[in-house]
């Protein structure tokens, strides 16, 4: 074989793994230890999604259907998305159809991420931002709070919305309830963490980097072609006291394509730590 049939090879071979790693979605379920989560909360589960990018031409809406399948079946506490939710057209019918399909105890949270506000470029996304998620039975939080009584606890989830975070209007901060025994803080961003006052959230939930989506395997880790060298690109950090979990996604942006990237949800099991 000539070299240049050999690379011809190799790229289809890559490509073709990349439309397949797009749609073999990583469900997840993992124990996330909260100093200070009182027993009354111990066990709580939030089923983490993020950055859907439905309507796009993808096959990475399989790995949405299988996530969304995957989150019916376990019927958790809390269903939270963090962002990038429609891109493109029939998007949100899709959307909507998916999530009516959930039943989480104490109900869906949302907020939107830049591809929704058309803050992107991306020319296969065209900002469509979701009209109603009221049709699909969620709760959408653009700078706004809300608080839910989860059996002896009170439970708060603050949504910062995209457009104020980016023009530096956002401050999610003021929105925390001191007398909430759990705040969860919802953005698409993962630096918002970096303004935070130690204590104001016990967790924030992010997503936006997908993990780098087109990653190459190195020594000691890996080199992602987009967000080369992000602070937080994918996984639990604790930073000044919060604890910051930022989801790969399950969608895909540019080219539909993921490598060594795997999208994924996760169903965080909140447990009570001390210190």
């Amino acid at each position: 074989m000539s070299r240049g049939r050999a690379l011809g090879a190799a790229l289809g071979a890559g490509l073709a793994w990349g439309l397949f790693e797009s749609q073999w979605v990583e469900l997840r379920r993992l124990e996330l230890a909260l100093p200070g989560l009182p027993r009354a909360l111990d066990g709580l589960t939030v089923m983490h999604l993020s950055d859907f990018h439905l309507g796009t031409p993808s096959l990475a809406r399989r790995a949405v259907a299988k996530a969304l399948a995957w989150a019916a079946a376990r019927g958790p506490d809390l269903v939270v998305i963090t962002g990038d939710l429609v891109s493109g057209p029939g998007g949100e019918h899709q959307l909507v159809d998916g999530l009516r399909r959930l039943r989480p105890r104490h109900g869906i949270y949302a907020v939107l991420g830049n591809h929704d506000v058309a803050v992107t470029r991306d020319p296969f996304s065209g900002g469509r931002e979701v009209a109603d998620l009221a049709a699909a039975g969620a709760v959408l939080l653009r700078d706004e709070a809300v608080t839910i009584d989860a059996g002896e606890a009170r439970v708060q989830l603050v949504g910062v919305e995209p457009l104020a975070y980016a023009a530096g209007r956002s401050r999610p901060w003021e929105l925390a309830d001191p007398a909430a025994d759990l705040r969860i803080l919802l953005c698409h961003f993962p630096e918002v963490v970096d303004g935070l006052a130690p204590g104001a959230f016990q967790l924030v939930l992010s997503g936006h980097l997908h993990g780098g989506q087109i990653c190459l395997p190195w020594p000691g880790g890996k080199v992602r072609l987009a967000h080369v060298s992000p602070r937080y690109a994918e996984g639990i950090f604790r930073v000044r006291g919060t604890t910051l979990a930022v989801s790969r996604g399950l969608g895909t942006t540019f080219v539909p394509f993921r490598l060594c990237a795997r999208p994924e949800a996760v169903e965080l099991v909140l447990r009570s730590a001390r210190g």
